[in-house]
Parts: C-alpha cells; sequence; structure tokens
C-alpha cells in the first residue's frame, strides 16, 4: 500500500485508527506470559485489567496471571511517513520540476499522487498538525516554535490530551521512531536538561535520531540519539546526516525485524533537506552542476515546469500561467556575474534535494528488501510547506543575514561561490 505526496494531516490518522476499529483479538492463553490481545482503542493508554490469579498465603496456593500484552492485529501494516523541508511543488521531477527525483516518482507511480495540500506554510505548525491530525493552534504551534509566546495556541506545547500519531500507534503496539528534524519541541526546553515529555521520546516515539530546531548543518548538526548529544561527525570530514540519518533507519527497520518480526513499525522520516542550509555532497553538487538543469534561468525554467505539470495532468490543459511579478527581475535583464552565482545556488539546491530524495530510496529499497513493501503504508510528502524565500532575492551565503535584514550582495557572496554547500 503506497500513497505519495500531499497528504492531508487528518488523513493518516484516520486511516490508522481503522486498525484499531476491528475486532479483538487474543492469542495464547490469558493469564500467560505470552498472552496477546488488541484493543478498540477507544480509551488510551489501555487501563490495567485486574488481576486475574489467585493470592493465598501460600505461593504453591496462589495462581499466577499476567496482563495480556497488547499488539496491533494480525496484518496491520507498517507505515512510513517521509517529509522533505522546504521544498516548492515545482521542484521535484514527480511534479513537473527539473531535478530527478526518483524515489519519489517510484512512489507516485505504484500509488496516489496528491496535487491538493493544505499546509500552515510554516515548519513547525504544519509538522505539529502532521502527527496530530489537529488545527496547528490548538496543539501550541500558531507559529514556528522560536517565536513561540506565553499565550494559548502559541506557546509550542503540545498538551499531553492531544496525542501524537506515535502515542496513538505504540499504545496499540507499535514500534515507534522518529529520524530527522524535530521542530516542535519548546526551544527553553531543547537541551539535554530536560525535561523530556515534549521530545519526541515523550510524545510517542521510542527512539529519535536526529536534531531540535529550524534547521541544522548536515555536516556537523547539533545531532541527537534519544535525549543524548552525540559526535559521529568529530575527525570525519566526509560524514553528512542526510547518508547517516538513512544508515540509521535502515538499520533500526532490520534490526526490529530481526527481533520481532510479527511487530509492525511506525517510522517518521524527516530530514533536513531542503531547508537551508543547503548542504549535499561535492558529488551530487557536480552530478546536478553537469546537467546544466538552470542554465536557461527562471523565466525558461517556469515554462518548463509549467508544461510538464500540464504533461503529467496535474495540472488543467486551460491554466495559464500568472505573470511574471513586476518585482523581479527577468533573467535576460540580469548580468552575467548574477548569472554565474544564481545558477550555483541552484545547482547546490537542486543538488540537495536529489540526494536527500536519494537517500529516502535506500530506505525505502530496504522495506523492498525485508520483504514488507507490500504491507507497508508509504506517504511521501514533498515540502512541509512550499519553498522558501529566506535567501531573499539574490540569496545569501548564510540564512542569518536574512533574519537581520541584511541582504549580501552579489560581489561578497562570490567570496564563497567555490565552498557553496560546505
Amino acid at each position: 500500500m503506497k500513497l505519495s505526496r500531499n497528504l492531508l494531516a487528518g488523513a493518516s490518522l484516520f486511516a490508522l485508527s481503522c486498525v484499531s476499529a476491528l475486532a479483538q483479538q487474543v492469542t495464547g492463553v490469558l493469564g500467560s506470559p505470552g498472552a496477546t490481545i488488541t484493543i478498540d482503542g477507544r480509551q488510551l493508554p489501555l487501563p490495567p485489567p485486574a488481576f486475574g490469579g489467585m493470592i493465598k498465603e501460600k505461593a504453591s496456593e496462589s495462581t499466577a496471571w499476567w496482563a495480556p500484552r497488547v499488539v496491533p492485529p494480525k496484518g496491520a501494516p507498517n507505515v512510513l511517513l517521509i517529509m522533505t523541508d522546504d521544498q516548492g511543488f515545482g521542484a521535484p521531477s514527480t511534479f513537473g520540476g527539473v531535478v530527478p527525483t526518483p524515489a519519489m516518482d517510484r512512489i507516485a507511480a505504484q500509488g496516489l499522487r496528491y496535487t491538493n495540500f493544505h499546509s500552515t506554510s510554516l515548519c513547525s505548525p504544519t509538522r505539529a498538525a502532521l502527527i496530530t491530525g489537529r488545527n496547528h493552534h490548538s496543539v501550541g504551534f500558531g507559529v514556528v516554535g522560536e517565536i513561540s509566546t506565553g499565550f494559548p495556541g502559541y506557546d509550542s506545547i503540545i498538551p499531553i490530551e492531544k496525542g501524537t500519531i506515535g502515542t496513538i500507534l505504540k499504545a496499540n503496539g507499535y514500534a515507534t521512531s522518529w529520524f530527522g528534524k524535530n521542530h516542535n519541541t519548546p526551544s527553553y526546553q531543547s537541551s539535554q536538561a530536560g525535561p523530556f515529555n515534549q521530545w519526541p521520546n515523550g510524545m510517542g516515539f521510542e527512539y529519535f535520531y536526529g536534531f531540535v530546531g529550524g534547521d541544522a548543518s548536515q555536516w556537523q548538526p547539533n545531532l541527537f540519539r534519544n535525549t543524548t548529544a552525540i559526535y559521529p561527525f568529530q575527525d570525519n570530514p566526509n560524514w553528512n546526516l542526510t547518508t547517516a540519518m538513512a544508515d540509521e533507519a535502515i538499520q533500526h527497520m532490520k534490526q526490529l525485524k530481526a527481533i520481532a518480526p510479527d511487530k509492525p513499525f511506525f517510522v517518521y522520516y524527516v530530514p533536513g533537506g531542503t531547508h537551508a542550509p543547503h548542504h549535499p555532497t561535492p558529488e551530487w553538487i557536480k552530478k546536478i552542476s553537469d546537467m546544466h538543469l538552470f542554465d536557461q534561468g527562471w523565466n525558461k525554467l517556469r515554462e518548463t515546469i509549467f508544461a510538464n505539470q500540464k504533461r503529467l495532468g496535474i495540472m488543467p490543459d486551460h491554466a495559464k500561467l500568472t505573470p511574471w511579478p513586476k518585482e523581479l527581475p527577468q533573467w535576460d535583464t540580469v548580468g552575467e556575474l548574477e548569472k554565474m552565482l544564481f545558477i550555483k545556488q541552484a545547482d547546490v539546491y537542486g543538488a540537495y534535494l536529489a540526494y536527500t530524495d536519494d537517500e529516502i530510496g535506500r530506505v525505502i529499497q530496504a522495506v523492498e528488501d525485508l520483504g514488507e513493501l507490500n504491507n507497508t503504508l508509504i506517504i511521501y510528502i514533498g515540502g512541509d510547506n512550499g519553498a522558501s524565500a529566506e535567501g531573499m532575492i539574490n540569496g545569501t551565503p548564510n540564512e542569518f543575514t536574512t533574519f537581520n535584514g541584511v541582504p549580501v550582495p552579489v560581489k561578497a557572496q562570490y567570496l564563497w561561490y567555490p565552498f557553496w554547500g560546505s
């Protein structure tokens, strides 16, 4: 079972709630250590059952009794929920873009392609809505976490009674995990001092490998395994989180299926790509640069993507491009120095997208290699909130210049030209 691209936040929860609505199933002899039971899901967590044994003065006259372990119904699917970051609708090849994204193409070809997706246009609010199935204001994320305020709906706190999809599936017997970006922990609780109830581990995700906050360097991230900071990049200059988190997720799934083959997994896989900073490997930068995808400039690129979208059937034949905004320069009015810089920036962005999709492809392939592809619901969302304008009109080598309202002149940006993406 495979779905692709833009899925309404509540829809994923609805699809999974059907699992717990089935008739109760019991395996083994109730009271024995190996007995299991499925639940209807109407109350979570499941209230502890009354002791069903007998206690007398002598152990020899007493009867032991174990509460049954909660498991999902037989045949309950694994779930792989993938979402990239700050990726525009027209960026991937799956939706008419020129950047090759074969992993997303694969899921779209074998499943459903959605063209209508409601997001909040901001990172942590969209993510809060996705993992809870609720309006972002009702779970404390009316704004991104870094600018949260002490008012209801804006405090970056997900109330315990509004449980995440991790909490729901964990309580139904799933193995739950979160890999990549965590933008739903309050910034004032993001250190190793905790508290950790608003970390993934406290929100129903048994295993977490990723970074806390809006973004991170892929070369030297603020990386955590569960709630412990780790530094695998030290003395390892070729290490990159985009590959490392795919390795980690693959190993995690393999281990689960080796130890408990009948236990379904829920993997929430949310890489940093393509949020700034754009950090593909040099090999990917060369690969995309050699394809000359962006050399003709943004006007021509826009027309190409639009034509591709009509060809794919995700844009009506009668649709027309909106007029070019007066505030933006036409490509043929831009100087040669600017063109060289902008093509470089676009190549690095395209490389980051292609690299991210390639690693996602490895994770999907690992599911197939485990023999689980036909029993896994795969949801691949291309971007949590659309393309980002954090680079301002001319791009920037550092997004904090944008946050401080400081545009970086093109000539000054050439100081970093050879190192873009590093």
